[in-house]
Order: structure tokens, then C-alpha cells, then sequence
């Protein structure tokens, strides 16, 4: 079969939410047949891996309700509706760790759980990194810190960084 794709009939959204919304979807499979998906409809985000002239990378630590655990990670954001993914990464770096960037590289973009939802994370390396102050959003609390990308790469190794996009955007920056 070399066809391999689905054919939407209807999309009825199920849940408008603040982050992501939910519709329910009647398709029609490569053979013919009727099925249905549920699908998670987000809007996207972006995550920077952020190193300085020293070589350390930028890592924050926050708590994430859904699995009930503090994580290490990369500074990451989501997209606001239309927005351009490189000034939501510069938006996102400056208000996490407090930098600003002068270069910027793209990384590609990832999807984190295409078999549920359409997240696209567009993945950045930002480097020659000027501090110039810290800005969280309202009900943001995040520790920012710094690390040498060898003591980064034994935290993913050890499993203490289980964050998938922060694995991702690593590997990509530097080829691991």
C-alpha cells in the first residue's frame, strides 16, 4: 500500500481551552474504511539551547504539575497565535534566564506526541549571550542556572533530564 493517509470527513471540536483545544475527527482510513481520531489542536511552542562564551548551557528547573516533579530543561515557550517562532524563542530565552542573544541558529522543529496532538516545537542554538535581566510571566516560578554541556550531558545520560524536547534540541545543537 503506498498510500498511507487519512482522509478528515468532519472535525468537531470537543474542548476550547486556554492552552489547547480538542476536536474529534471522522476520517476515512487508505482502505476506505471509516475510523475516528481525537486530537490534541496546540498551538506550538519553541525551546533554546542557549550557550555561552564559556561553553556552559542555560537550564531551568520548574515544577511540572502533570507528572507531580521538579524538571530540569532547557528554556522553552509557547507560541502565541501567528507568532513568529524566532521572536517567541528571543522572547522566551530573554524572560526565562534574563539573556539575550546576538546569534541564532535553527534547529529544526520536532512534534512531541503526533500520534495525540499537532505540537510542533521549533528547536534554536543561541550564542554570544549578554545578560540583561530576568522577566517572568505572572504565575511563572522557574530557577535558571548554568551547567558545562559535559555535566549536562551525564544529567540526560543519568536520567535526571527526562525532558524530551530538552534531549532533542541537545542532540541537535551538538550532535550527540
Amino acid at each position: 500500500m503506498d498510500n498511507l493517509t487519512e482522509k478528515t470527513l468532519t472535525s468537531k471540536t470537543a474542548y476550547n481551552g486556554r492552552i489547547f483545544d480538542i476536536t474529534y475527527d471522522d476520517i476515512e482510513l487508505p482502505d476506505g474504511k471509516k475510523s475516528h481520531r481525537e486530537i490534541i489542536r496546540h498551538p506550538g511552542g519553541v525551546v533554546i539551547c542557549a550557550q555561552k562564551s564559556d561553553g556552559n548551557i542555560l537550564l531551568v528547573k520548574q515544577y511540572r504539575y502533570a507528572v507531580q516533579s521538579v524538571q530540569t530543561e532547557l528554556p522553552a515557550g509557547r507560541l502565541e497565535k501567528g507568532e513568529d517562532p524566532l521572536f517567541a524563542a528571543q522572547r522566551e530565552l530573554r524572560e526565562e534566564t534574563g539573556y539575550v542573544a546576538k546569534n541564532w541558529e535553527s534547529l529544526g522543529y520536532i512534534f512531541t506526541t503526533f500520534g495525540i496532538c499537532d505540537e510542533k516545537l521549533y528547536l534554536f542554538k543561541a550564542t554570544d549571550l549578554s545578560f540583561v535581566a530576568q522577566d517572568l510571566d505572572e504565575g511563572e516560578f522557574l530557577h535558571s542556572f548554568e551547567l558545562p554541556l559535559n555535566e549536562v550531558y551525564n544529567l540526560v545520560k543519568n536520567g535526571t533530564i527526562n525532558d524530551a524536547k530538552t534531549i532533542c534540541a541537545l542532540m541537535r545543537a551538538f550532535k550527540l
